[in-house]
């Protein structure tokens, strides 16, 4: 509910009151189990950012060819975005105003980089082009995939994998040598 109430209002627009009248508790009964909305915050973040660095720690994004490890992290992103969509959301629109969200994003950095790495690998061992930037081609992969936390309603339209599939197609047929 709290995540609900921070992609509504904004987190910095979100009082305790806010969260406890979304409850239908007190604010007393919120700080029993946690001392303040940033701990909230915290949780909700890392629920987003621990889905994309348990799929950096599987094996299928560790070995085999680089093409093949940032095709199967780009399709498995997508999953973690729609399983996770309102954590993902909440996590797009921090923009460091706290040690937490600064911390939050250190870790979608660590992220981008091992993604730049796997375009570098990729583009060194001749699977995609080596004249497009690391850097600028993993966030124009990665711009694509968070722009699905825009436009996405999960009651209707494609699946996690259909719409992994159309990005997929998109953006490495125009990757690939």
């Amino acid at each position: 509910m709290a995540v609900e109430v921070f992609n509504t209002r904004g987190y910095d627009g979100t009082s305790m009151e806010d969260l406890a009248r979304a409850l239908g508790v007190t604010k007393s009964a919120i700080y029993y189990h946690v001392p303040g909305k940033e701990q909230l915050l915290a949780r909700a973040l890392d629920r987003a950012l621990d889905g994309l660095f348990e799929m950096v720690a599987d094996e299928r994004a560790t070995s085999g060819p680089a093409i093949d490890r940032l095709e199967w992290v780009v399709r498995r992103s997508v999953r973690i975005l729609i399983d996770r969509l309102p954590y993902v959301t909440l996590l797009l629109r921090v923009r460091g105003n706290s040690q937490t969200e600064q911390a939050a994003l250190e870790r979608r950095r660590e992220f981008d980089r091992f993604v730049a790495r796997l375009v570098k690998e990729a583009a060194a061992d001749g699977s995609i082009r080596p004249d497009v930037d690391p850097a600028l081609m993993t966030r124009l992969l990665f711009g694509t995939v968070n722009s699905i936390t825009e436009w996405y309603q999960p009651t209707r339209g494609a699946s996690a994998d259909d719409l992994a599939d159309a990005l997929l197609k998109m953006t490495f047929d125009g990757l690939r040598i």
